[in-house]
């Protein structure tokens, strides 16, 4: 695989705004965001695709989780919610090709549709 941004940032080489970090995983906020609150979290292990994830990867990968909810409690949001996503290829959204975990919070706009109270409270 080949260096990309994010090995770039994990590296120091481009800065980021960085809200955690261990060794097995950076999270930092997207420069781009799409939402209130985006930040992504990546792992340090480079793994191109979601298809590529090898069985050994299941601890890396699901590490990513954890420390997405931590951070969405210790910004805020996690109870009121927030939107995790894992793109994968070109036609899948996927534009760098080190996995990476976006989390959004805040009001989201776009899909889904959202009505003015969730259905889990109708």
């Amino acid at each position: 695989m080949s260096e990309t941004i994010f090995t770039k940032i994990i590296n120091r080489e481009i800065p980021a705004d960085i809200l955690y970090e261990d060794d097995v995983c950076l999270a930092f906020r997207d420069v781009n965001p799409q939402a209130p609150i985006h930040f992504l979290v990546i792992p340090k292990k480079a793994i191109a695709t979601i298809n590529d994830i090898k069985e050994e990867d299941r601890e890396v990968v699901g590490h990513l989780s954890m420390i997405a909810a931590k951070i969405a409690d210790d910004l805020g949001i996690a109870d009121e919610g927030y939107r995790t996503v894992m793109n994968c290829n070109e036609f899948g959204g996927q534009s760098v090709y080190h996995i990476h975990l976006h989390v959004l919070g805040g009001k989201l706009l776009g899909w889904p549709p959202y009505t003015d109270k969730p259905k889990n409270l109708e």
